[in-house]
This record gives C-alpha cells, structure tokens and sequence, in this order.
C-alpha cells in the first residue's frame, strides 16, 4: 500500500506540475506589447523598420512566436543586412539589426553593397555621390569589382568613374568625372585603357569638356566624337 501511495503521489504531484506549466504558459504567451529596434541605423529610421515588421508581427504572441522564422523573413526586409531576434520581458521582443551598406547604385532601382548584392532602396532616398553600375542580372559583384579596378586605375589621372554599363554581350562602357563616355568594348581592354591613358596625358585631358565620346575599339589609337561635329576624329596611339 505505501508503494502504491507513492505512485500515486507522485502521478498527482506531475499532473498538478503539468496544469501548473499549461497555466504559467497561457498566462505568459500574451501578444507582443512593444517592439524594440536596436543597432546603428544611418540611412533608415526606427519607425520605419518597425512599419515593415509589423505585418510580420501581426497575430503573434510572445512565447508562441517562431524567431528563427521571424528573423528569416526580417532579414528579406531591403536596407537589412544582419538580423538577430531574442524575447524581453515584458512582452517584448527585441530585433538586433545591421544595416545595409550602400556602395553603388545598380540598375536605376537598386542599389549594390560591398559584396555586389543588389537590394531595392525605395522609398528610402540613396546617399549622394554613389557610382552608377549596370548590368545583367546576377553580375553586380562583377560589376563592381570591375569599378573598384578602374578606379584605381584613373585615380593617379585626377578621373573617377562615375558611370559603368557591362552590356548584355559583353562590352563594357564607362563614364569620366560625369562627363565624357568611353567605348572599351569586350576584348583587349587592358591594351585599350592604357592607350586611353597615353592619349589623355598627351593631348585629350585638357580638352575633356569639348569630348563627347571617346571609343577605344580599334586596333590602334583611338576615336574622339568632339561635341558640335558629326565626324569622328582618329587619334593615332603615338607610343611607337
């Protein structure tokens, strides 16, 4: 009989432990009262982020909620690099977040991150000053690093560039301090940009605001387009 007694204490004392738990859980899981937004935020607020969170939010409670799920769809928020989520009481929850990084704007409506990753900016107005990348879908990180290159490259000129296009097949095109154009074309674009050092140094440097375009598709010298003349001028490469 005691043995009995004590199963029997002990089935009660786990059945009073499990409606206790069932109590304590129901009366913990309440809808989430407060949503804080934590992290050095630059170019988009508080509020802001917390509008996009807030369908996501809609009809959670706060034990209840999936935050492995809802930080996944956090991290689809544009302008959201990183996303951390964690429970505060009371009926809190709160989201650790690192902002996207702008580096260059990416076709019109996109802008790009270090990485070459494109994200949609609207309606948070970009930063000023970013350079303006185009290309295929999928070739932001080559687009980019392409930038990075030539920048370097015209850096010791006094030149940055302010526009780069890859097109579709595979020619390249760019933009000088936002003004003159240059045709680089597919191949031999190393060959290609150093005859365009050559020649600005020697003579189209200082003529910059009368050039339209400069095409450097030709096997030697390079073609000027001056503004106000339909012909298009061959300079000869001149390095011998």
């Amino acid at each position: 009989m005691s043995t009995r007694g004590s199963t029997l204490g002990v089935l009660l004392l786990l059945i009073l432990l499990g409606a206790g738990g069932r109590a304590l859980w129901t009366w913990l899981d309440r809808p989430i009262e407060r949503v804080a937004i934590r992290g050095e935020l630059q170019h988009v607020s508080a509020d802001y982020l917390r509008g996009q969170l807030a369908p996501l939010l809609q009809g959670q409670t706060w034990l209840s909620a999936d935050l492995p799920a809802l930080r996944r769809a956090a991290r689809d928020i544009d302008w959201l690099a990183e996303v951390s989520l964690s429970r505060e009481w009371p009926y809190a929850l709160v989201f650790e977040l690192v902002e996207q990084q702008p580096v260059a704007r990416w076709n019109d409506d996109y802008l790009l991150n270090p990485e070459g990753e494109p994200f949609a900016f609207a309606p948070i107005e970009p930063p000023e000053g970013l350079p303006d990348l185009a290309g295929p879908v999928g070739s932001g990180a080559e687009v980019l690093d392409y930038h990075r290159r030539l920048s370097s490259r015209f850096e010791p000129l006094g030149l940055s560039i302010t526009q780069l296009r890859l097109e579709p097949r595979g020619a390249w095109r760019l933009q000088l301090d936002d003004g003159v154009w240059v045709m680089l074309g597919r191949s031999d674009r190393e060959a290609r940009l150093a005859r365009l050092a050559a020649a600005w140094e020697r003579q189209l440097g200082p003529q910059a605001t009368h050039i339209r375009y400069i095409d450097l598709r030709y096997p030697n010298g390079v073609a000027v387009a001056w503004h106000g003349e339909t012909e298009v001028q061959e300079e000869e490469d001149g390095t011998g």
